[in-house]
């Protein structure tokens, strides 16, 4: 029997990030999505021009209606977009105690372009980030959220911080290797990865959601995150080009 993954993020209409790369990710590595769309953005493979965010009201009432049908194994967290809403997904996670949660916090697409209003760093840090199981940061983004520079500094803080553990990925690195990093307290584990030639859209949001997928069925956190890595990989380099941008991984193959 599949898992039930809770996903909240927001609608990329290209089909590369998002909710469609969240709910192609949990398939292909045996759960199953329900989804809260925080926001629609205008993008495609090359940029992100706007978004609008959903209003509180209509996600609480679809919340409302999915626990009251649905038990979840898991909940992903992506695109949040506002404070606002980064104060509501911290209530929501009060009444999934236990639940793992993996939280992605997306504050830019691949290409740059802000997909956040407001100072959601510190809002993020202080209210959903002690409630989830691990984090999971690109460099920029720990970065952003820790105001350290290296991936060892950035990654200690922010566990020091939200006392849970941190996988600060290096797809942004300038290093021959992608290595990413796992911080749980004390305990540093690392992973290396050929780095591949082409940019990738999605591949962060595929990441998060294939470990909360892979947790959802009762894997132990440092197995989900090798194992999620493994398979993610393995997309990218199957990775297939829509339009005229960014790669999008080939989230149809399985672990």
């Amino acid at each position: 029997m599949r898992p039930n993954i809770l996903v909240i993020a927001g609608h990329d209409p290209s089909g590369g990030a998002g909710i469609h790369a969240d709910i192609e990710a949990i398939q292909s590595t045996g759960g199953f999505a329900s989804t809260l769309i925080t926001a629609l953005t205008v993008q495609n493979s090359r940029k992100v021009s706007s978004f609008q965010l959903t209003p509180l009201e209509l996600l609480e009432q679809q919340a409302d209606a999915l626990l009251a049908d649905y038990e979840f194994q898991a909940v992903k967290i992506g695109m949040t977009g506002s404070v606002a809403t980064v104060e509501w997904i911290a209530r929501l996670l009060a009444r999934l105690p236990g639940v793992p949660v993996v939280l992605d916090p997306v504050l830019a697409a691949e290409s740059g372009g802000s997909l956040a209003q407001g100072d959601l760093n510190e809002a993020l840090m202080d209210r959903v980030a002690p409630q989830a199981t691990v984090l999971t940061p690109n460099l920029p983004e720990a970065g952003q959220l820790s105001g350290e520079t290296g991936v060892a500094e950035a990654g200690a803080a922010l566990t020091r911080r939200c006392g849970r553990a941190v996988l600060v990925t290096g797809t942004h690195d300038d290093t021959d290797q992608v290595a990413n990093h796992l911080f749980q307290g004390e305990h540093h584990r690392q992973w290396e990865w050929p780095r591949l030639p082409e940019v990738y859209h999605g591949s962060g949001c595929s990441l998060a959601s294939a470990i909360a997928s892979l947790l959802a069925r009762g894997l132990p956190l440092e197995d989900a995150v090798g194992d999620a890595q493994a398979w993610l990989h393995r997309t990218l380099q199957h990775a297939w080009r829509p339009g005229g941008g960014q790669f999008v991984p080939d989230r149809s193959l399985t672990p």
